[in-house]
Parts: structure tokens; sequence; C-alpha cells
């Protein structure tokens, strides 16, 4: 009897330790039997398709956000450096007519873009909120004056090739899903098996201590801020094929705010330190399966922001209470 009790007790002690590591999971399978019950073709392929392609964008610039948010620092620029990056990328197609070259740009400046960010976190010694708030302002009025207003249109001549990125599949699976995953998979193993993703978490949990084991925190922190610049001009690369069209003034609006709360949802210590880039990859998703419940709900669509920050708040008020 006292076999079976402690047996009991210890099954019990290691699914409460799973479920406060792996919060999320059980969240994503909730969230999936309310959405499945409030929409009878949620679970088909074509909605689960569609699901997949309306995260991948934003999931992509989630990801670089982890990285940001487990070393202890926050990124508001990301919606931005999005459109700055689409909108020149799509100048460089028109005048190249090379797809190619267009994601060498796009991945070259957006990880400069992000550079910058972090140089004048690490080396200007400026608080990561105000930097980036800062460069959220720069890079949108950047490319607003650039365009003029306008759009930044993808010519004839490429048109057809370039949209087929996006909106193409492989095996019946979106082009868009496949790199999300690709890259989702790539930036697991980094911060898994690598000596800078332990470096990483290292300078989250505690900036000091990980400075006195030898740990270069500055270039950390920098790394971090450029690696998400990357990511996003991959993200504004997608973003060009998908639109075809990039309107500088609305391009990539609110894409921290869904990245942010990506993170949060996923389960990441928004004080730094802990964290998964599977939740992250789960998190995103859920955030577009509860836009697609308040959409069957037929809650009006401007009220969208607010329940993301109310998830915002709820997830990080878990978080405080799992850390006390």
């Amino acid at each position: 009897m006292n076999t079976e009790t402690t047996f009991q007790a210890n099954a019990r002690s290691k699914f409460k330790k799973f479920y406060a590591q792996h919060t999320y999971v059980f969240s994503f399978i909730g969230l999936i039997i309310i959405a499945a019950v409030i929409n009878k073709n949620f679970l088909t392929y074509a909605n689960l398709s569609t699901l997949m392609l309306q995260s991948a964008i934003k999931g992509v610039i989630a990801l670089g956000m982890t990285l940001i948010i487990i070393s202890g620092q926050i990124d508001l620029s990301v919606g931005s450096i999005t459109a700055l990056v689409a909108g020149l990328g799509v100048v460089v197609l028109n005048t190249t007519g090379s797809i190619f070259l267009m994601l060498i740009f796009c991945i070259i400046f957006g990880a400069i873009l992000g550079l910058i960010n972090g140089l004048l976190v690490t080396k200007g010694r400026i608080a990561a909120f105000i930097v980036t708030l800062a460069t959220l302002s720069a890079y949108r009025s950047i490319i607003v004056q650039l365009g003029q207003g306008g759009p930044f249109n993808v010519g004839e001549n490429v048109y057809k090739s370039f949209r087929l990125i996006a909106a193409g599949t492989f095996l019946k699976i979106p082009n868009l899903a496949i790199i999300f995953v690709i890259i989702t998979i790539i930036i697991a193993l980094i911060m898994d098996k690598t000596k800078f993703g332990r470096y990483v978490y290292a300078v989250g949990s505690n900036e000091n201590a990980a400075r006195l084991s030898g740990v270069n925190v500055n270039k950390i922190k920098t790394m971090c801020f450029a690696i998400t610049g990357l990511l996003t001009g991959i993200s504004a690369f997608l973003l060009s094929s998908r639109l075809t069209s990039i309107t500088a003034p609305n391009a990539g609006v609110s894409f921290e705010l869904d990245a942010i709360a990506a993170v949060a949802i996923g389960g990441t210590s928004m004080n730094g330190g802990r964290g998964r880039i599977v939740g992250t990859f789960l998190g995103i998703i859920m955030l577009q399966m509860i836009e697609g419940i308040l959409i069957a709900a037929k809650i009006p669509p401007f009220l969208t922001g607010l329940v993301k920050g109310i998830i915002i708040i709820l997830a990080v008020l878990l978080q405080s209470k799992k850390e006390r």
C-alpha cells in the first residue's frame, strides 16, 4: 500500500513538473478542442494548411524574438524592419530581375538593421526598449519617405515566379509551412546544441554570473539582435512574395505584438533565461487559432488587439506564479 502511494505521489510530482515546463502543450491541445467544436471544418487539411500559411511569416520573426527575450532583452522594431526590408527588397528585385539577389539583400540588410539595434543596446548602453522604440519609428519613417506613401509593386516580368514562392506547394504542403518548419528546426538546434545557445540562456538567467564565467555578454546580446534582424529579413522576403505589393505605412504593423504574444504564450519567461523554440512555434499557431475562434464567434475584428494584450498579460502572470 505504501509502495503504491509512493508511486502515485511520484507520478503526480512528475506530471506537475512536466505541466509547469510544458504548459503551452496543454494550451495547444485545449485550443484545438475549442476550435474543432466551434468550427467543424477546423481539422480539415485545407483549414490546417491555411492556418500554417497565416502563421509562417510572423512565426519566423517570433523565433528571433524568442532569442532576444531569453537573453533578457526586447525588440519593438521588427515590424518596421519588415516594412523597410520588404520595400527596398522589391526595388532590388525589380532592378535586377533576380529573386536570389533579393533574398540575399533581405537577409543581409535585415541582419544589419538588427545589428544596429544590438550595438546601440550594448555599446551605447541604452535600454533595449528605448532603442527599439526609436528604431521602430525611424525605420518606418525611412521607408514611407522613400515610397512617398505609395506601394512598392513587384514588376510583371518576375511576378509569377516570385509569387510562386509563397503561393506554391511541395507534395501538397504549402511552401511557407515548409520554410517555417525548417527554420524552426535550425533555430531549435542552435539553442539546444551549440555553445551560443547555452550562452544565451546563461546571459538571460544571470548576466553578471555569465560575465564572471567568461561569457562575452555584449557579443551574445548583439548576436541575438542581428539574428532576429536576419530572420525578419527572411520574413520580409516571404511577405513580399505573398503580397507582391508592399504598402510602406501598413506593412508589418503589429508584427512585434504578435511575435511577443507568441513567445509569451509559448512559455518563454519574459524575465529571460528560460524558454523553448518549439513553444514559440506552437505559440504563433495558437495565436492564429485564437483569431480564428474570435472570427467564428463573430467578435468584432477591432477587438483582436485587446484579446492579444490580455493574452500577453495572462501568460506573464502565469509565468510569474511558476517562478515564485
